[in-house]
C-alpha cells in the first residue's frame, strides 16, 4: 500500500513539472517568435493533456517513458514474410486501386530489379 501511496505521489509531482516546463517554454518561445499570449499554468496543463490527446496516446504508456517506442507494423511483418514475386503482386494490386505511385513504390520496384530511368515512363 505504501509504495502505491508513493507511486501516485511521484505521478502528481511528474505531471506538475510537466506542466511548469510547458507554461515556462510556451512563455519563453511562443510570444516572442509568433507573438503569441503568455499562458498560465492550468492553460500550459490543458494544451499539453490536448497535444497527448491529438498526437499521441494515454493508453500506450507513452507519458511516463518519455521515448517513443516503435510499435510493430501488421502490413511490414506481412511484407518482411512474403517471397519477392509476392511483393510484386501486392504492389501490382495496390497499382489497381490507385495507390502507391505518390508512396514511391514505383522507386521500390525499380530498385528491386535494378531498372534506372525516369518514373513517368
Amino acid at each position: 500500500m505504501k509504495s502505491k501511496s508513493i507511486f501516485i505521489f511521484l505521478w502528481i509531482l511528474v505531471l506538475a513539472a510537466i506542466g511548469a516546463v510547458v507554461m515556462l517554454l510556451w512563455n519563453f518561445l511562443m510570444p516572442g517568435i509568433f507573438g503569441l499570449a503568455v499562458i498560465n499554468y492550468w492553460q500550459a496543463v490543458g494544451l499539453f493533456a490536448l497535444a497527448h490527446i491529438l498526437f499521441g496516446s494515454f493508453s500506450r504508456g507513452h507519458m511516463m517513458s518519455g521515448v517513443w517506442h516503435e510499435r510493430k507494423n501488421p502490413i511490414y511483418e506481412k511484407w518482411k514474410k512474403m517471397t519477392p514475386e509476392q511483393q510484386k503482386e501486392f504492389i501490382n494490386r495496390r497499382r489497381q486501386f490507385g495507390f502507391g505511385h505518390s508512396s514511391g513504390m514505383d522507386r521500390f520496384d525499380k530498385k528491386e530489379h535494378g531498372e534506372q530511368g525516369n518514373e513517368d515512363k
